[in-house]
């Protein structure tokens, strides 16, 4: 729109200059120039020796479901394995809660061929990953769970670790809100952490090397903190009072509420350690001993908006690494393709916004090509130009919110240094500290993924204490040791 504006002001300056002309030959105009966007000046220091979390191979994990025909598309395999996951959560958000895996159905839905466990364990196995399954509380049983594990890790010998009990079954009607399957005559809160004892006596006497999962209210989020009817208290104390004790990791999803895409872009840092700092009191409340060894999963995470362009190619990074350094074993992005509705694409930063929040175009009518990687693509893929899996997330600060800092210890002393540039208008010059790590001299590798770019890029360039981060972009600092 501003581009527009301007083009306008600059053929009416013509105009006017012409009319001058013609009626005095003496009068020339000159063009006002337009002033430069000015670069943001930044500050980030990299503390090498202070650890916050080790990169879990879980940590990158994309959710799939089976509605989608194309989620083990012979593409997804390598385009997965390249962005660096190593989770893959199945069969999909509220249809797990319906989902009858040896029937392959879900009660009042629609299933798409190919999407079956076992092809879905093909691709997972392709990638490389390993997969995290959402077993049916809504319509299941214990006893069909169970089967379920028997046929995974008995009969077919996958090796399926993780487990989670249900799908946001808060959502089941017990606060008003009805988007949940839950068959049960009792929704409480009680109810669900009674039947999830079950669940879990049921499913470990088959494999008691799983792990199983509680499904919590997001805190800070509705319903978290509500009472509902029949219960003592809210959700999340609830289902740990009596459940603390037979599981192995909580769940929760992410979907922050940003009001412009200055607002969601700062969700990242404002909204993830109080909500990690919260779960983490309470499974040390109710977990006692074990509650070291009670992980955090972050099963579903998107934007609410700007799904599909720039704003979300840099809220993804942000999203994963901030959970990561939160302690988060997994965070599952919501979806790996999802429907479309043509009708209401949008523009946002010159692109168009599909919002249906697959990190893959799906194909439709008014989308790219089946597979084309959207912008939050590229953006969790600049993930692995930072580190892999085992290597040590170290503490950073910004000197302004307008500018994210990640960082990395690699196992071989190597530091890499992961810069986002949140402003769509101004390049950010950014002057970098290093505690506990002397950088090379020399030139340092950088990997950048520029606003609506199709690819990442690389080059030589800058130096280890001042890099110029372009608008709207993602810039990786691959730096070695002074020797």
């Amino acid at each position: 729109m501003r581009r527009s504006i301007r083009g306008q002001g600059a053929r009416l300056a013509g105009l006017v200059a012409a009319v001058l002309l013609a009626t005095a030959g003496s009068i020339t105009a000159t063009p006002p120039a337009e002033a430069a966007p000015a670069a943001i000046a930044a500050s980030v220091s990299v503390d090498a020796g202070r650890t916050l979390a080790n990169i879990p191979a879980t940590g990158v994990g994309m959710s799939v479901a089976v509605y989608d025909g194309n989620m083990n598309h012979a593409a997804v395999p390598r385009l997965l394995k390249d962005a660096g996951v190593g989770m893959v959560r199945y069969p999909g958000g509220s249809y797990a809660d319906g989902y009858h895996w040896q029937t392959h159905t879900v009660e009042g839905g629609y299933v798409a061929p190919n999407t079956d466990f076992d092809t879905f364990m093909g691709t997972v196995r392709a990638t490389g990953a390993q997969p995290i399954i959402t077993a049916n509380y809504g319509s299941g049983t214990p006893e069909e769970a169970a089967g379920w594990v028997r046929y995974a890790n008995v009969t077919k010998g996958y090796g399926v670790k993780y487990w989670e009990i249900g799908n946001e079954v808060y959502g089941n009607g017990l606060y008003g809100a009805t988007w949940e399957t839950d068959h049960h005559t009792s929704k409480t809160a009680t109810t669900y952490a009674t039947n999830l004892v079950q669940y879990a006596n049921a499913m470990k006497a088959v494999d008691p090397t799983i792990k199983l999962g509680a499904v919590l209210t997001t805190p800070g989020a509705w319903p978290d903190g509500i009472t509902g009817p029949g219960d003592t208290t809210d959700w999340n104390h609830t289902v740990l009072s009596i459940a603390a004790s037979k599981i192995d990791f909580v769940v929760v999803h992410h979907y922050p509420n940003g009001n412009s895409q200055a607002d969601l872009l700062g969700k990242p840092q404002a909204e993830i350690p109080g909500m990690a700092t919260t779960l983490r009191s309470l499974i040390n409340q109710y977990a006692g001993r074990n509650a070291p060894n009670v992980g955090i999963a972050v099963t579903e995470a998107n934007a609410n908006a700007y799904k599909d362009t720039s704003p979300n190619g840099l809220f993804a990074p942000d999203e994963y690494l901030t959970w990561m350094e939160q302690g988060a074993f997994t965070l599952d992005w919501w979806n790996l393709h999802n429907g479309t509705d043509c009708s209401h694409v949008t523009t946002v930063e010159g692109a168009s916004d599909y919002d249906d929040g697959g990190i893959l175009s799906s194909g439709a009518s008014c989308e790219p090509p089946l597979n084309t990687p959207f912008p939050p693509y590229y953006g969790v893929q600049m993930i692995t130009k930072l580190g892999a899996p085992g290597d040590r997330l170290v503490r950073t600060a910004s000197s302004t919110s307008s500018v994210s800092a990640h960082a990395v210890r690699r196992a071989n002393g190597d530091v890499s240094v992961l810069l986002i540039n949140k402003d769509p208008v101004n390049d950010a010059t950014v002057t970098l500290s290093y505690g506990g790590f002397i950088p090379s001299s020399a030139t340092p590798t950088v990997y950048s993924y520029r606003k609506n770019a199709m690819s990442i890029g690389s080059a030589t360039t800058g130096s280890a204490t001042r890099q110029t981060v372009p608008a709207y972009s993602i810039v990786v600092l691959q730096l070695r040791p002074a020797r």
